[in-house]
C-alpha cells in the first residue's frame, strides 16, 4: 500500500480559541475547519510556550529539557534525530517553507539591524536537519538580526529596509499590556509580498516540483499571527473594530486601563485579520491537494507553537502557563478516519510528531531514537492514531509543559499543576493548582485547600517520575573515522 503523504501546517503564536472549529466565535476559518472534518483536539498543550523551544520539541518528539532547548537561546544539536530525517530515511521527499527557527546563537543584547545570522549561507547545514527543499523565513521580529530567504526576497523587491523599519517601530516583547507598543497597523509591504503569502507560494512550488516516485512530507510554517500585528490592509478591512471588554483580570487583581483596552482592541482586530489571511493560504494548499489528486491519500495537520495572551490575566505575548499561552489549536484530517469528532483528552505538541511518523507507517519510538550518545533513546511522543481510528479516547493521563527554566506544568482534562523552579531558597516551595472544571478561567489557586491534597501528591509524583525518565540527551560534534 502506498505511503500516505503528510502536509503539516504551522502558525506562530496562535491561540486555541481563535479558530472557527473551536466554537468560540472569535474568528471564522472555513478552510482550517476543513481539516477539522477529521478530528480536532481541544486540550493540546505546547511543550514550551516560546517559539524556538516549541519548534525544536515538535521536530524531535522530545521535551525541551531533553534537547537543551529550554529558552530562546542556542541551536538544536544536530546529533539529535529529527522528524524530517526519519521521514527522509523512509523514502519521503521533505520540503519546508516558512519559519523554522531552530537556530538562535546570537545574544539578546545584539543590536537590532545587525545581520548576526545569515540563514541563506547556512542553508546547506540547516538542510541536514532532514530537508530536501528549504525556503526559510526567520520570523517577523527575528529579521532584525537574521538574513533569511524572505529577506533576500524583499531585497530583490527593494523592500528590505521598509519592512524592518515597521517591525522595529512595533516595539519589543514585554509581557504586560500597560505600555505603548504595536498599534495593529496594516503591513507596509504589498499583500502579494506579505511573508505568509510568499511562504504559501514557495510551498506550492515545492509541491509542484516533487518527485513522482516518492511520498512527500511538506511543512508550511506561517509567521502570523505573531507580533507585529500587521495584516495587509484588505484583511484588516474585513474585521470590524469591536470593544469587547471580556478580559480576565490579573492574578493580583490588576485591571486594564481604558487606554490599554483601546490598544488591545486594535491589536485583536489585526490578530483576527492575520488569521483570515492564513486561512486563505490554507485554502490554497487544500485546493492544490484536490486539484493534484492527493486529497484522498494525504494526512493534513494544523497546529501552532504556542498561544497569545491578548490582555487576559494582565498579560500579552506568551511564556506563561495560562491556557491562552500554553494551549494550541490542533486539527488532523486523515482520509481513512474522518469522524469529525472532538478529543478533549490531554495531549502534547510532541504527540503530533509521533502521529506523523505513525501515519507514514513508521514506529515513532524507533524512528526518533539514537543509540549513541547517551540518553538519546527516551522519546515521550505518543501517536494519536488510536484516537483517530476510534480505538482510544486518549493516549496519556496528563500533558507536560515547561518554560525558560522558570516553571513546569502538568495538566489533565480537569486539573492543572504548576511547579515554580526559581525560588529564593530551598525552603521556599512555590506551586499552583487549578480546578479547570470549576474554574476554567484559572483565577483561583487552590494549592492550600486540604481537599486537594491527594490530587497534589498525584501531580508531584508524576512530575518527579517524568523528569527521572526523560534525561537530557548527550550530544557529539567530532567526526570519527569510519
Amino acid at each position: 500500500m502506498r505511503q500516505k503523504n503528510i502536509l503539516l501546517i504551522l502558525t506562530d503564536q496562535h491561540r486555541w480559541d481563535y479558530i472557527g472549529y473551536s466554537g468560540m466565535g472569535n474568528v471564522c476559518t472555513p478552510n482550517i475547519d476543513r481539516i477539522a472534518r477529521g478530528m480536532s483536539f481541544s486540550c493540546c498543550q505546547t511543550s514550551n510556550p516560546i517559539c524556538q523551544p516549541a519548534r525544536a520539541s515538535l521536530f524531535t518528539g522530545r521535551y525541551s529539557h531533553q534537547i537543551q532547548m529550554l529558552a530562546m537561546s542556542g541551536d538544536l544539536p544536530q546529533t539529535v534525530r529529527t522528524l524530517p530525517q526519519a521521514l527522509q530515511q523512509a523514502g519521503y521527499y521533505t520540503a519546508y517553507a516558512g519559519k523554522l527557527h531552530l537556530l538562535q546563537p546570537w545574544a539578546w543584547s545584539t543590536p537590532e539591524r545587525t545581520r548576526a545570522l545569515d540563514l541563506v549561507k547556512l542553508k546547506p547545514q540547516i538542510m541536514k536537519y532532514g530537508f530536501d527543499r528549504l525556503w526559510e523565513s526567520a520570523g517577523k521580529q527575528l529579521m532584525l538580526r537574521n538574513y533569511c530567504d524572505y529577506s533576500a526576497y524583499l531585497d530583490s523587491k527593494g523592500l528590505l529596509e521598509s519592512y524592518p523599519d515597521s517591525v522595529q517601530a512595533a516595539g519589543g516583547n514585554l509581557t504586560t499590556p500597560d505600555y505603548p507598543e504595536d498599534q495593529g497597523l496594516p503591513s507596509v509591504v504589498p499583500e502579494e509580498d506579505y511573508v505568509d503569502v510568499v511562504t504559501c507560494d514557495r510551498m506550492i512550488d515545492f509541491l509542484d516540483e516533487r518527485p513522482d516516485d516518492r511520498p512527500f512530507f511538506a511543512c508550511c510554517s506561517f509567521c502570523s499571527p505573531h507580533k507585529p500585528f500587521d495584516p495587509p490592509q484588505r484583511y484588516l478591512d474585513m474585521v470590524p473594530y469591536e470593544e469587547k471588554d471580556d478580559f480576565i483580570p490579573g492574578p493580583d487583581g490588576q485591571t486594564l486601563s481604558d487606554g490599554d483596552k483601546r490598544q488591545l482592541y486594535r491589536k485583536i482586530r489585526a490578530y483576527k485579520a492575520m488569521i483570515l489571511l492564513i486561512d486563505d493560504q490554507v485554502g490554497r494548499l487544500l485546493d492544490w491537494l484536490e486539484q493534484a489528486g492527493f486529497d484522498n491519500d494525504t494526512v493534513v495537520m494544523f497546529t501552532s507553537d504556542h498561544g497569545e495572551m491578548l490582555g487576559n490575566h494582565f498579560r500579552i505575548q506568551k511564556e506563561i502557563f495560562y491556557k491562552e499561552s500554553s494551549t494550541v489549536p490542533l486539527a488532523i484530517y486523515h482520509p481513512d478516519h474522518t469522524s469529525g469528532g472532538v478529543c478533549a483528552a490531554p495531549i502534547e505538541l510532541t504527540d503530533v510528531t509521533a502521529t506523523i511518523l505513525d501515519a507514514a507507517g513508521l514506529d515513532p519510538q524507533a524512528a526518533l531514537q539514537n543509540n549513541w550518545p547517551a540518553f538519546n533513546k527516551e522519546i515521550p511522543a505518543k501517536s494519536l492514531m488510536p484516537v483517530l481510528r476510534g480505538d482510544e479516547t486518549g493516549v496519556r493521563d496528563f500533558s507536560f509543559t515547561e518554560c525558560n527554566g522558570q516553571w513546569q506544568m502538568l495538566q489533565t482534562e480537569k486539573m492543572k499543576y504548576v511547579k515554580w523552579l526559581k525560588t529564593p531558597s530551598p525552603n521556599v516551595i512555590k506551586e499552583d493548582l487549578y480546578d479547570l472544571e470549576n474554574d476554567p478561567a484559572e483565577l483561583i489557586n487552590i494549592i492550600e485547600e486540604a481537599r486537594y491534597t491527594e490530587v497534589l501528591e498525584w501531580f508531584r509524583r508524576r512530575r518527579a517520575y517524568l523528569l527521572d525518565v526523560t534525561q537530557t540527551a548527550q550530544t557529539a560534534w567530532a567526526e570519527i573515522n569510519s
